[in-house]
């Protein structure tokens, strides 16, 4: 079952993306999701969202690292090959990018993520914190030609009054 932001966000999905139910793409946690066709030898690129209250102090880097102790588990290898804090001390943010390999349709796969961590806080209670995080995940062929388009999109995402359609 899907899940929603614990906060309203919007944001524009750039050219050739189009939405997808998360329960229907294999994505059941994901608030949201966005594949990018073609399929790149049977792996489509997708764009997922989720996101938590995190009462806790962990920082970002910490959430991140959790993120890929959570894959590690799920897949045959995982490696960071990037990491770096971004935004600023109001709107803070961390990007990693994570090469793995995974089986898909009964084949292995080299996949890259490329993740982005957000933390707002809750407009009606500041004191609550929300991480949201947003996922680039394709072939490591297809990669260079759609992290472009996660740029893009990662640019369009803002906290929304809920007003806007």
């Amino acid at each position: 079952m899907s899940t929603s932001v614990p906060i309203p966000i919007e944001f524009d999905l750039p050219e050739g993306w189009r939405a997808a139910p998360p329960d229907e793409v294999g994505a059941p946690g994901a608030s949201f999701v966005a594949v990018h066709l073609p399929s790149d030898a049977g792996f489509t690129a997708n764009i997922t969202i989720d996101g938590e209250y995190r009462p806790d102090t962990a920082t970002l880097p910490e959430i991140a690292d959790e993120s890929v102790a959570h894959m590690s588990q799920a897949v045959t290898s995982v490696m960071v090959t990037d990491r770096r804090e971004t935004g600023s001390v109001d709107a803070p943010g961390f990007t990693q990018t994570l090469a793995f390999s995974a089986i898909v349709d009964g084949r292995s796969r080299d996949l890259v993520q490329s993740q982005a961590y957000l933390s707002l806080l809750d407009v009606d209670n500041p004191h609550r914190r929300v991480v949201i995080r947003l996922v680039l995940t394709s072939t490591a062929s297809q990669h260079p030609a759609v992290l472009d388009d996660f740029k893009d999109f990662l640019r369009t995402v803002r906290p929304s009054d809920g007003t806007t359609s």
